[in-house]
């Protein structure tokens, strides 16, 4: 079972928590909340959380042709 499936869905996580399970930079998850594409939530003046339902949301399957 990965990280992500591990944490309750509805639950808050830091952006390096989310950039961590999903693997890839902080930055990077800063740029998706600016474009609109994962939302966040600030719980202080400095602190931004996600929730992690949305970051199953915003992962997409590849599709596969099945000709492996």
């Amino acid at each position: 079972m990965s990280t992500i499936e591990s944490t309750k869905p509805g639950a808050f996580i830091s952006l390096s928590t989310a950039a961590d399970m999903l693997g890839i930079s902080v930055h990077t998850l800063r740029r998706r909340i600016a474009a609109g594409e994962l939302p966040a939530f600030r719980t202080g003046k400095r602190i931004i959380r996600v929730r992690v339902s949305d970051l199953e949301r915003m992962l997409r399957r590849v599709p596969s042709t099945g000709r492996w």
